[in-house]
């Protein structure tokens, strides 16, 4: 059975405003590559000093594209040359 790591990772945090937040914990070393590829998609997010990513996902393409930046930090190489292979078949 194949585990996928990147939504392991991904946990809604329930906020009593109308916007969602999601806490990703991604390994530290990788934090400010997502934080910094999430921001050139205009997907609001922080580093807070406690660690972990807060993003906010206003809609079904911001949480698309936190999965898949997610993904492209986490997942090895052979992994994500073998999900594209299947994508082009």
């Amino acid at each position: 059975m194949h585990s996928d790591a990147a939504s392991e990772i991904i946990r809604p945090l329930p906020v009593t405003t109308s916007t969602s937040f999601t806490i990703v914990a991604i390994p530290p070393g990788d934090r400010w590559q997502v934080h910094q590829r999430l921001q050139e998609l205009e997907i609001p997010c922080s580093c807070p000093a406690t660690g972990g990513l807060w993003v906010e996902v206003e809609h079904a393409i911001a949480a698309v594209h936190l999965w898949s930046v997610v993904r492209q930090f986490t997942q090895s190489r052979q992994v994500l040359a073998d999900w594209l292979e299947q994508c082009l078949n």
